[in-house]
């Protein structure tokens, strides 16, 4: 399964970078952001989504 992961401006929390990854990066991912507090939100990727 396929996630699509946007971080988050700290600001109005709109999206200022997407990208799409595998579910075994999901954690490093979270892990990475919760270091250096950076907001993201995470939901499944559409199949047309690269």
């Amino acid at each position: 399964m396929r996630f699509e992961i946007m971080r988050l401006d700290d600001v109005d929390g709109s999206a200022i970078e997407s990208t799409v990854v595998d579910a075994a990066s999901v954690n490093r991912i979270v892990q990475q952001a919760a270091a250096i507090g950076q907001r993201i939100y995470i939901r499944p990727a559409d199949t047309a989504a690269r």
